[in-house]
């Protein structure tokens, strides 16, 4: 393999270390940044808990120090998990079980039942353990290894982002997927399966063609590859790819149609078998309408969208995953990859045998879940995107009120007998608005429920009206 030789993905010099740790055979996933949230979903009122690399993980707002905290999880002194806690009156991390008390470096500040003139506190047991942070292009990013190291290995962000900052559009969606950060790198690099797996959502069937890829340098920081044609068969022009080791890749297309577009893709492991998406699409358009219009659209009816087309996939590949490992052969003995169109997956999966970068090594994955539960959009999203909470409170008051506007219309009815002033009129009206509230009652219900479940029926598999019978 050849050594690789990605452009700075920030404005800092290059970084001394390298993500992964110093073994140039071994990638430690440790050893890396990873973006754990989107700064506009935190909520400085109250602590959020997150899973990283099998880790428990408590984000917060330090408001001494103005900045966002990590801590690991758990209070030292009984192990209760300090997300269950508070940001108090003085600003510090409260645990929930006995009241200790900690500064945004992690010192403890006050053990509550200590006498006065003793000083437990200023053990060095009595601390919690934060983790370094970092804010990069509106995410929260966390470094889980060794703390010293952090400010040495750098940041992964969207180069060409950061290189050309004026005049993107940005649009953000993240959620909770029941697969591997594995599993999702590799889908993501796959452009040859979105005619047929994203049909009719973000993809076609008839522009599926032969593929000839390029992975033009690669090595333990990742690799870069080359699509000269390019999707929809050579009508978009070029498309590069990029994976930075260990869990950011995107797509960089530049076409006379659109403009440029990125497809980027962070994939933070939470456990084995889990992992938090988050993807960004980056445009710079070649003309101001897309861009007024993609301003003017909500991010939460986004979110729905995006939910969907990550729904098209998600259920085969919960299952494909357990199917490898159940064969228990080196990846490219248990598929066969005879295309080039394969060349990407196949550049990955020789990255993580060469340098043994397995995020969970010896780990299993669990029974596989229902479809129910692989179709949940609110606890995998909408409860931890601030957008879609709050459109969903709004939406559930509005058809609240809807219901109480139909019942007044009816009992209006009655009253407007007895009292002899139904006309035709009133009573035309009477009849209309009641009905009509109930009818958008309805329809905000259909809406209501796109947060909390996805679609039985990826749009693939419905049946075409323009077939012929």
């Amino acid at each position: 393999m050849t050594s690789l030789a990605i452009a700075p993905q920030s404005t800092a010099a290059a970084s001394p270390l390298p993500a992964g740790g110093p073994d140039p055979d071994r990638f430690d996933w440790a050893e890396a940044w990873y973006p754990v949230a989107y700064l506009d979903d935190l909520d400085p009122a109250r602590p959020t808990r997150f899973t990283l690399l099998d880790r428990g993980i408590v984000i917060w707002w330090d408001p001494k120090g103005k900045a966002w905290r990590v801590f690991e999880d758990q209070c030292p002194h009984r192990l209760a998990p300090l997300s269950e806690g508070r940001v108090n009156e003085n600003g510090e991390l409260e645990c929930p079980y006995h009241g200790w008390a900690f500064a945004g470096d992690g010192a403890c500040t006050h053990i509550p039942q200590q006498p006065i003139d003793t000083g437990a506190h200023q053990s060095a047991r009595a601390c919690a353990l934060a983790l370094p942070t970092a804010m990069r292009q509106g995410l929260l990013f966390v470094y889980p290894g060794q703390a010293d190291n952090a400010p040495l290995v750098e940041v992964p962000i969207i180069g060409p982002v950061d290189a050309e900052p004026d005049g993107w559009v940005m649009l953000n969606t993240f959620r909770d997927l029941p697969y591997d950060a594995l599993t999702l790198l590799e889908n993501v690099l796959d452009a040859s399966h979105i005619p047929y797996t994203h049909h009719k959502t973000v993809g076609k069937r008839e522009n599926a063609a032969p593929m000839v890829m390029e992975v033009v340098e690669s090595g333990k920081a990742g690799f870069q590859g080359l699509w000269p044609e390019g999707p929809r068969k050579g009508t978009l022009g070029s498309q590069h790819t990029t994976f930075i080791a260990p869990a950011l890749m995107y797509h960089d297309l530049t076409s006379q149609q659109f403009g440029r577009t990125l497809t980027v893709v962070y994939a933070t492991p939470i456990r084995k078998g889990e992992c938090r998406l988050f993807a960004r699409f980056p445009f710079k358009f070649s003309s101001k309408l897309p861009a007024t219009i993609l301003g003017l659209t909500p991010r939460w009816f986004s979110h729905i969208g995006n939910n969907g087309v990550l729904e098209d996939d998600q259920i085969f590949l919960h299952l494909q995953e357990r199917q490898l490992e159940k064969l228990g052969q080196p990846y490219a003995q248990a598929c066969y990859l005879p295309t080039q169109a394969d060349r990407y997956v196949l550049a990955f999966r020789n990255w993580v045998s060469t340098f043994e970068a397995d995020p969970f090594p010896g780990q299993s994955l669990g029974p596989a879940l229902t479809t129910e539960a692989l179709l949940d959009r609110y606890h995998s999203h909408t409860q931890h995107c601030h957008s879609c909470r709050t459109a969903l409170r709004r939406l559930q008051a509005l058809r609240w009120g809807l219901l109480g506007f139909s019942a007044l219309g009816w009992s209006l009815i009655p009253v407007a007998v007895a009292t002899g002033s139904l006309t035709g009129l009133v009573a035309s009206l009477l009849a209309i608005l009641p009905l009509g509230s109930a009818t958008a009652w309805a329809g905000l219900g259909r809406l209501e429920r796109q947060f909390y479940k996805g679609r039985a029926i990826p749009p693939r598999n419905l049946p075409d009206p323009k077939a012929k019978k």
